[in-house]
C-alpha cells in the first residue's frame, strides 16, 4: 500500500523551529537556517528591498518578500527570498499564501535544503512559469542564476568573489556579492 500524501495539516503540526514543505505528495521538514544561509538570505532582501520594493535609489515596481509561503496545486513552497512584478499583483493582498507564482525567487543553498531545492523544488518552479530563479551557495560564494526559457532552466550566469555584479531580472543597480557573504572590510 502506497504512503498517504502530506497534507496542510502535517505542515501545520512540524514544530516551530522547523521549515516546513510539500512537494509531489511529500514532506520536507528543514532546521532553520545557519549563519551563512541567514546572513545570505537577510542581506540580499535588504539589498533588493530598498530600490526595487519601495524605490528607493532605483526602479522600483517589485514587491520583495522573506519566504513567502507559495500554494500551487498540492505543492507548498517556501522559497528564501521572492519577488513579483507589481503590475501582476492583484489589488488586495490579504491573502494566508500566495498562489501567483512570483517573477523572481532566491533558494540559498544549505547542506540540508540542496537536493531538494535543485530537485525537488526547481521543476515546480519551471511548471509554475516563475521566469528567473536564484541559488546562493554562502559558504563556496557562488550565485547562480537561471532563466526559464521553452525547454527549462538555463544557467545563463555563475558570479563568484567580490565584486558588484550585474545580475537579471535586476541588472538596474549592481548587486554587492561582498555585502551578501559578509566580506566587507
Amino acid at each position: 500500500m502506497g504512503k498517504k500524501p502530506a497534507t496542510y495539516a502535517d505542515l501545520e503540526a512540524l514544530p516551530a523551529h522547523v521549515v516546513g514543505e510539500i512537494v509531489a505528495g511529500e514532506l520536507y521538514a528543514s532546521p532553520r537556517p545557519a549563519f551563512p544561509h541567514a546572513i545570505a538570505s537577510s542581506r540580499l532582501g535588504i539589498a533588493l528591498g530598498g530600490p526595487f520594493d519601495q524605490g528607493r535609489g532605483g526602479p522600483g515596481g517589485w514587491l520583495i518578500l522573506d519566504e513567502p509561503e507559495l500554494h500551487f496545486g498540492d505543492d507548498v513552497l517556501v522559497p528564501d527570498v521572492a519577488g513579483w512584478r507589481r503590475e501582476r499583483l492583484p489589488a488586495s493582498l490579504d491573502v494566508p499564501a500566495f498562489t501567483l507564482a512570483p517573477d523572481w525567487l532566491c533558494e540559498v543553498l544549505s547542506p540540508s535544503t540542496r537536493t531538494l531545492d535543485r530537485k525537488a523544488k526547481l521543476p515546480v518552479y519551471a511548471r509554475e512559469g516563475v521566469r528567473h530563479v536564484w541559488f546562493i551557495d554562502p559558504v563556496p560564494r557562488v550565485l547562480e542564476v537561471f532563466r526559464l526559457e521553452a525547454g527549462g532552466y538555463s544557467l545563463v550566469a555563475t558570479h563568484t568573489g567580490v565584486e558588484p555584479v550585474r545580475v537579471e531580472p535586476f541588472e538596474a543597480l549592481a548587486l554587492d556579492l561582498a555585502y551578501l557573504w559578509d566580506a566587507r572590510s
